[in-house]
């Protein structure tokens, strides 16, 4: 019973930024479909979900080999797109066409979040192994729940999207930078 708790806990405590990405891409002005949001809920799962596994495979390896700067990668992959966020929120003006802007649930942009928001699932993959817990069921719930939550922070962007305008846009930009900036800070002084 302590072993599903705990699992969860990591699940819940490891989604919690691909809800807020997820969110943040909610409030993008790019067409929201049902395959967007697919997408961008399946890979955010898979990629949590495949580095907690692949954490608990490569064990003390490759994880303390990057320790000293997936920090580093995971702020600028987060800041760039921000970055990105924020600049096309700043210059599209509110009546603009919302399909001439990126599209995040797609290519390079997609698998960046992706891999920026699981870093820290690869860590937590070799915890899953020190702990003596069934890293699979544990993937898989990793993986489930960065779904799940996923979704709900793409439906609630979109909405306060279609509310509050390109504001959201710069906001969502904004928290991007800040997520990225949190990880690194959290590594340097924790």
């Amino acid at each position: 019973m302590t072993d599903i708790l705990t699992i969860w806990i990591i699940a819940v405590g490891l989604a919690m930024d691909c809800f807020t990405v997820s969110l943040c891409i909610g409030s993008s002005p790019a067409p929201q479909t049902p395959r967007s949001v697919f997408r961008v809920s399946f890979h955010f799962g898979l990629f949590q979900g495949g580095m907690a596994l692949l954490g608990w495979l490569l064990g003390t390896t490759i994880v303390n080999l990057i320790a000293n700067f997936d920090h580093w990668i995971a702020m600028a992959l987060l800041g760039w797109i921000g970055g990105h966020m924020i600049k096309e929120g700043l210059s599209r003006s509110d009546d603009s066409p919302l399909n001439q802007c990126e599209d995040p649930s797609r290519g390079k942009t997609l698998v960046m979040l992706s891999i920026a928001t699981s870093i820290d699932a690869l860590g937590a993959g070799l915890s899953l192994g020190l702990l003596k817990i069934d890293v699979i069921s544990a993937s898989l719930i990793i993986g489930l729940v960065s779904l799940v939550l996923s979704i709900v922070g793409l439906m609630s962007g979109n909405r306060l999207s279609k509310r509050f305008g390109k504001h959201v846009e710069v906001l969502g930009g904004l928290i991007l930078v800040l997520i990225g900036l949190r990880i690194v800070l959290t590594h340097l002084f924790v």
